[in-house]
């Protein structure tokens, strides 16, 4: 198996970092892999490189990660500045589609983990509404966000949170507060109990990935996009972008997801038309592909083989 090359990509005045990994086979059809929060390419080091045996297999930094530019947040109502961004989906949707337009170039299947997924479907939702362009031929869903800490799924949330809710979102809007947060939380030790929870095999939690999720953190720029993203409380929601997308949709969870509960994924595969199928990785957490890429990259190949 061929290591992914890295390269840099300019978008928006913005550099952004994405890899590839393919062998001499030719495909109609790529992939491209979409991180999680705090995550980069380098979270599909086992995924990657076996895909890419198969078709293109591309992986992108979204903006404000890995080695993309980590430039500052603004949020939505503050008042506009040079240089500064909104983190989002519409931000890390017209980013991933328009890497689609201009890098891949061919049809693509998607593939996101954690907010990753939620990218991947605004990105489909974008490349579909531009037929000039190449088009989306599914999304793959892997322990997907579902955001539960949005303004739109507070009826879920326990009576008491509507209570802190305004005193939470006038603290977390605070720099020097999301700041320190960040930086205590990026912390090799930290990161590594942070894994703990979410691999609840405690399969491949090892020096490298902890290694690969710290560096990016000793970066000027890296507390901005965790500013943008603890304030993102009014954005999309995955069941929403699903409700009208007329492309295949197929879940992959980890059945002990301590944060993105296995029941509301069952839903969707119950309930929406464009979702397939659910796949369930037994004792696996929030990030299956990296914790038993054993069990996923089969199901991966598969759907890459279907689709093209």
């Amino acid at each position: 198996m061929n290591p992914a090359e890295q390269s840099l990509w300019q978008w928006q005045g913005w550099s952004i970092g994405w890899s590839l990994s393919q062998s001499q086979r030719d495909a109609e059809v790529a992939v491209l892999l979409i991180h999680g929060f705090g995550a980069n390419t380098g979270h599909w080091r086992f995924n990657q490189p076996v895909l890419g045996e198969l078709a293109p297999t591309y992986a992108i930094d979204l903006l404000g990660f890995g080695r993309s530019d980590q430039p500052r947040a603004r949020l939505k109502d503050e008042a506009n500045e040079p240089g500064a961004v909104h983190y989002g989906f519409d931000l890390w949707g017209q980013q991933v589609a328009d890497f689609c337009k201009e890098v891949i170039g061919r049809p693509v299947m998607l593939v996101g983990n954690s907010i990753g997924g939620v990218v991947a479907l605004r990105t489909a939702q974008m490349l579909l509404q531009d037929p000039g362009n190449s088009s989306c031929k599914g999304v793959v869903l892997i322990d997907c966000a579902q955001r539960l800490m949005d303004d739109k799924q507070l009826a879920t949330q326990p009576a008491w949170m509507a209570w802190i809710r305004p005193l939470l979102k006038t603290l977390v809007r605070q720099r020097w507060l999301s700041t320190a947060l960040f930086r205590n939380a990026a912390r090799p030790g930290v990161i590594r109990q942070v894994l703990k929870q979410a691999y609840a095999s405690g399969n491949n939690i090892d020096d490298d990935l902890v290694q690969l999720l710290y560096e990016p953190t000793r970066r000027e720029g890296a507390a901005e996009a965790f500013r943008g993203f603890i304030n993102l409380f009014d954005d999309v929601l995955a069941p929403d972008l699903m409700r009208d997308l007329e492309i295949p949709v197929h879940l992959i969870w980890g059945e002990r997801d301590p944060w993105e509960p296995l029941p509301e994924a069952t839903r969707w595969n119950e309930t929406l038309a464009c979702v397939l199928s659910l796949n369930v990785i037994s004792e696996a957490g929030h990030c299956p592909h990296d914790e038993v890429p054993g069990q996923v990259n089969p199901l991966l190949l598969s759907l890459v083989q279907k689709t093209g």
